[in-house]
């Protein structure tokens, strides 16, 4: 089974290493791993060009994978990296097994009321609204309703646990565990 490993690893300065990491305990797990760092986009491309060959690229990666695990770890923000959420409501419309992890413990509602620092009005049982009015989503999920609606409700697994707060983007100890599940669900 191909794994399509998605995330927002790409823009860190060790990229190309972690990924490899990723890759080799995912052949470890029993899977073939697939990443956005695999073959496909032509050389000597440069701006929107470029832009758009990875963006067909990753998609067709993604079509070409059975399975995907995401790393939905806030990036730059209080959500998941815009691209992951991309690829993993993708996968949702072609009906295919996704699952996630972040490393962060904290619930997206929680998240958003510490970004505006406590200034917020409490609207209800955990409800509230941002200073400017806006109403803060709170269902106790890791992200916005629909990124965890789209794993849970393919009865994906989703982990997130907090690790040390250097470590965020680089920790693999949480994919490890959701790759071990991931592993004891899809291949026995």
């Amino acid at each position: 089974m191909k794994l399509f490993i998605a995330g927002p690893e790409v823009f860190l300065p060790n990229a190309r290493d972690l990924v490899a990491q990723k890759c080799e305990l995912v052949r470890a797990a029993g899977f073939a791993p697939v990443s956005p760092f695999d073959p496909g986009v032509p050389d000597g491309l440069s701006g929107l060009e470029l832009a758009l060959a990875i963006s067909a690229n990753d998609e067709r990666l993604i079509r070409e994978s059975d399975l995907m695990i995401a790393n939905l770890t806030p990036f730059r923000g209080v959500s998941a990296d815009a691209g992951t959420v991309f690829e993993l409501g993708f996968m949702c419309a072609l009906e295919r097994p996704v699952h996630g992890y972040s490393n962060i413990g904290a619930g997206f509602g929680q998240r958003t009321v510490d970004l505006f620092k406590g200034q917020v009005v409490l609207k209800g049982e955990g409800m509230y609204d941002a200073p400017d009015g806006t109403l803060i989503e709170e269902f106790g999920m890791a992200d916005n309703l629909m990124i965890d609606g789209g794993i849970l409700r393919r009865n994906g697994i989703f982990i997130c646990r907090d690790v040390a707060p250097g470590d965020v983007m680089t920790n693999l100890d949480v994919f490890k565990t959701c790759l071990d599940k991931v592993a004891a669900l899809h291949l026995g």
